[in-house]
């Protein structure tokens, strides 16, 4: 039987508006020692920010860290699978689009359950490959 995308699924990831400062996601990020966080708008999904997309569309641009909103940081142009979809279509959505991570959105309720990380999948796939066994490592604190 096929995995589904909510076995392998990070549920209730972190969300921020776009109107957020950046540096306050940036924090938020390092004390939840998470990578990305969920842009979403009246509980619709709107991006997905990286702290990639903090150092190389603010930082790296001279934004004025402490006025930049996540707005203006984040990937509006957005692939997402549902809770029920199966994990191969994740999978050949990070393949074909160069992606690490993929927004999980209950297409019922139009609301975000859930994040699939190229880790999570590493891990439930092979928890012994070096992938697998480099997303299962406690955080560096």
């Amino acid at each position: 039987m096929a995995q589904m995308v909510r076995d392998v699924m990070t549920a209730a990831p972190i969300e921020v508006s776009p109107r957020a400062f950046v540096s306050d996601v940036a924090s938020r990020m390092r004390d939840e020692d998470i990578g990305a966080v969920l842009v979403t708008e009246d509980g619709h999904l709107r991006g997905l920010v990286t702290d990639r997309d903090l150092t190389v569309r603010v930082v790296v641009e001279g934004g004025d860290l402490s006025n930049s909103r996540v707005r203006d940081a984040c990937s509006g142009d957005i692939v997402s699978v549902s809770p029920d979809d199966q994990v191969d279509r994740a999978v050949h959505l990070m393949r074909a689009k160069a992606i690490h991570r993929i927004p999980v959105v209950d297409p019922d309720r139009d609301c975000v359950v859930g994040l699939v990380s190229l880790g999570d999948l590493a891990v439930e796939r092979d928890r012994h490959s070096a992938l697998g066994d480099i997303s299962a490592a406690d955080p560096n604190t």
